[in-house]
């Protein structure tokens, strides 16, 4: 295959890894808060990591420090301005109640009727295609990143980092989709619908980047050090702005960090293993 197959293949399969953390919502009843907030620290970890290891340093080794510190602060700024101009929604587990033997979204009266039997979970059923539209948007803004980041790699001819970067990413997406399907299912979507969603939303959107990244190079000559920036700017404003906020509110932040911590070792040793 030449290097733009290999590229399609590779980031089609880390895309579609995300659908692996959506198969908890076959047992959802089991979830609980604590399993939650460690699985987004758990991605959080991986996130940092993958942007030290995975982006800025290889970007180092292809380029200078300052087009490298460049884009991670055109990342991160880029991402904090898409949060606030982009219309979207955050896919955060707002909380569950065990009620009757079965799990349910929390229920209350809803701003602007008085009703209080029309609840949360009725308005999410009934705007499904709002909450999927904004949802989807919220990922784009957190996979297009990473999806970039491949593409320039491979187009550079940098194949052992961006191997790696797909590595990095496809682990990654695991816990990512885990935290985008528990409370996506609760929308009343089918677990198969729910599961081809969680899938998309991190397939589309990183092969979509990685073939706009790999075409890029072809304007633009060595840009890998740029885009790495980027992408970790990016990542670790994800992380900072939501992940970990989102894993700390539930009374369980020491199991969120001590996640973290796996993740991000876990990432090092792959590094690591990886790296001959």
């Amino acid at each position: 295959m030449n290097e733009f197959a290999t590229m399609l293949v590779v980031t089609t399969v880390a895309g579609a890894i995300t659908g692996v953390g959506a198969l908890p919502v076959f047992v959802r009843a089991t979830v609980s808060h604590r399993t939650y907030d460690a699985a987004l620290g758990l991605a959080a970890g991986i996130m940092i990591a993958a942007s030290v290891f995975g982006l800025i340093l290889p970007g180092m080794e292809q380029g200078t420090l300052f087009a490298v510190m460049s884009g991670v602060f055109l990342g991160g700024f880029v991402l904090l301005g898409g949060n606030r101009l982009i219309p979207h929604l955050h896919a955060r587990y707002v909380g569950w109640r065990r009620e009757g033997g079965e799990w349910g979204w929390e229920r209350g009266t809803v701003a602007g009727t008085d009703d209080p039997a029309e609840s949360v979970d009725d308005l999410a059923i009934a705007s499904r295609a709002r909450r999927a539209l904004l949802i989807g948007t919220a990922i784009v803004l957190h996979n297009a990143p990473e999806g970039l980041a491949m593409g320039v790699a491979f187009a550079s001819g940098l194949e052992d980092v961006a191997l790696l970067l797909a590595v990095v990413i496809g682990l990654q997406n695991v816990p990512d989709g885990f935290a985008f399907a528990v409370p996506f299912g609760e929308t009343g979507l089918s677990n198969g619908r729910v599961l081809v969603y969680t899938t998309l939303s991190g397939l589309v959107p990183q092969v979509t980047a990685a073939i706009v990244g790999f075409f890029l190079v072809s304007f633009a000559t060595g840009i890998f050090p740029v885009a790495a920036g980027f992408a970790a700017g990016a990542m670790m404003a994800v992380v900072f702005r939501e992940m970990i906020p989102s894993s700390h509110g539930h009374g369980y932040a020491d199991a969120a960090t001590a996640a973290f911590l796996v993740g991000f070792a876990l990432l090092v040793v792959v590094d690591e293993l990886l790296v001959v």
